[in-house]
C-alpha cells in the first residue's frame, strides 16, 4: 500500500510559481470545496474525502430545521448511587412536565447504559421553541426553588455530567416513540471538521437501507458542546435482532458503496447500548 502511495504522490505534481507540490495538496488548499474528480473511479476514491460547492447557507440550514432544538444530556453516575439517581432525576422530570407547555420543552427518551460506558445514563430533551426555549427554560428553572434543590441533590449521585446542544438531520425518518420492549444503540462519530455535509449526503442515501425494521430513532449533529458529532441512535427488539438487521443491510445492493464514502469522513466512533428507564417517554 505504501509503495502505491510513493507512486501515485510521485506523478501528481502540479508547478504553482517556482514551488512543485503534489496536486491533491494545492486542490486542498485553492479548491476546498470542489468536489475530486481528477482520480479515476475505484477504490483508490474511496481514499479521500470529496469536497463540496460553497455555499451562502449555513451547514445547518441546509441539514436540518432549526425551529427545534435538542439536549442531550450525559450523566456519569457513581455505581453506588444508580437507584437514588434515578429517583431523583424522574421527579426532576416530573417538575419540568408540569411546565411542558409553558417551557416548550419535553423529554423524549430516558436511557441506561448496559453496554459501553456502564454506569451512565442519557436523557433526550425537545426544545419546540428553539434556542428562545433554551434561553426561557433557563431563566425559569433558575427561579423554580424544588428544581434546584433536586438539581443540587442530583450532583451527589454522579462522577460527572455533559450537555450538548443538537439539530435533527431533516432527510431522518420522524422521531416517534416506540412501545414494548426495546433496546437502543447511540453509534456517535466525531468527524473530519468541514466534512458534515458531505455525510449528510452519504446518509440521505444510506438511511433508505435501514428502514425496513423501523430501525432509525433519531439522527443528529451538534451545535453547541464537542462539534462534528454525529449521534444516530436506532431501536431494536434484542441484541439478535440488531445483529440479523446490521447484516441484512450489508446484503443490499448499495450499502456497501455509502460506507466507503463515510468512513473516510470518520475520526473516532463509539457505540452503546441502552435500555430505557422506567420514567421513559420512548420504551
Amino acid at each position: 500500500m505504501a509503495a502505491v502511495f510513493r507512486r501515485f504522490r510521485a506523478v501528481q505534481i502540479t508547478v504553482i510559481g517556482k514551488t512543485k507540490l503534489p496536486s491533491f495538496v494545492t486542490s486542498r488548499s485553492f479548491a476546498r470545496s470542489s468536489i475530486r474528480q481528477d482520480i479515476s473511479e475505484g477504490w483508490i476514491n474511496k481514499l479521500f474525502v470529496r469536497k463540496i460547492e460553497p455555499t451562502k447557507e449555513s451547514h445547518s440550514r441546509m441539514l436540518s430545521d432549526k425551529g427545534v432544538i435538542y439536549a442531550l444530556h450525559t450523566h456519569n453516575i457513581r455505581p453506588d448511587s444508580i437507584d437514588k439517581y434515578l429517583t431523583n432525576y424522574e421527579e426532576i422530570v416530573n417538575i419540568i412536565n408540569s411546565k411542558k407547555s409553558e417551557l416548550k420543552l419535553e423529554l423524549v427518551g430516558s436511557w441506561t447504559v448496559v453496554a459501553g460506558d456502564i454506569d451512565q445514563a442519557l436523557h433526550l430533551w425537545r426544545y419546540s421553541g428553539g434556542y428562545d426555549s433554551v434561553d426561557r427554560t433557563q431563566i425559569e428553572l433558575s427561579k423554580e426553588e424544588a428544581y434546584q434543590q433536586l438539581f443540587k441533590e442530583n450532583g451527589k449521585y454522579l462522577r460527572s455530567r455533559y450537555l450538548q446542544y443538537l439539530l435533527a438531520f431533516s432527510y431522518w425518518p420522524p422521531l416517534t416513540k416506540r412501545n414494548g420492549s426495546n433496546i437502543y444503540e447511540i453509534r456517535s462519530y466525531r468527524l473530519q471538521p468541514g466534512t458534515m455535509i458531505e455525510w449528510g449526503n452519504n446518509w440521505a442515501k444510506a438511511i433508505n437501507y435501514r428502514r425496513n425494521n423501523n430501525e432509525p430513532f433519531a439522527g443528529f449533529f451538534s451545535q453547541i458542546g464537542r462539534l462534528y458529532n454525529v449521534h444516530h441512535i436506532w431501536c431494536y427488539k434484542n441484541l439478535q435482532a440488531r445483529m440479523e438487521t446490521r447484516e441484512s443491510a450489508w446484503r443490499s445492493p448499495g450499502w456497501d458503496e455509502c460506507v466507503a464514502y463515510t468512513v473516510p469522513l470518520i475520526r473516532e466512533t463509539h457505540s452503546r447500548i441502552l435500555r430505557p428507564t422506567n420514567f421513559s417517554p420512548t420504551k
